[in-house]
């Protein structure tokens, strides 16, 4: 997977997209700074987002969201040993056979 672009680079792009004479493509501003059109597409629909101008999760509630996944998955992880742990011990504490005890 290739690294991501510095956000100080991705910032640059968008505003250099975004202050383009007329005629100019993205797709020729893409290829000016080496990167996919696709890619700055992106980058410009985050960056409406980001300024609200577009509906969407931003950078930071989207990595929010990520951790609450994280640790909601833990916790269910966690209930889930909790639930075998009580119906294990639950079964020890039965009599067995042959027990004398009433």
């Amino acid at each position: 997977m290739p690294k991501p672009y510095p956000q100080e680079f991705r910032d640059d792009v968008v505003r250099v997209a975004r202050d383009r004479e007329p005629g100019v493509t993205v797709e020729q501003i893409a290829k000016d700074f080496g990167v996919h059109p696709m890619t700055l597409f992106k980058w410009l629909r985050q960056a409406e987002i980001e300024e609200g101008a577009k509906p969407g999760a931003s950078r930071v509630e989207s990595a929010e969201l990520r951790e609450a996944r994280k640790r909601i998955k833990l916790l269910e992880q966690e209930n889930e040993v909790l639930r075998r742990a009580t119906a294990y011990l639950s079964q020890a504490n039965l009599p067995g056979k042959g027990s004398t005890r009433s």
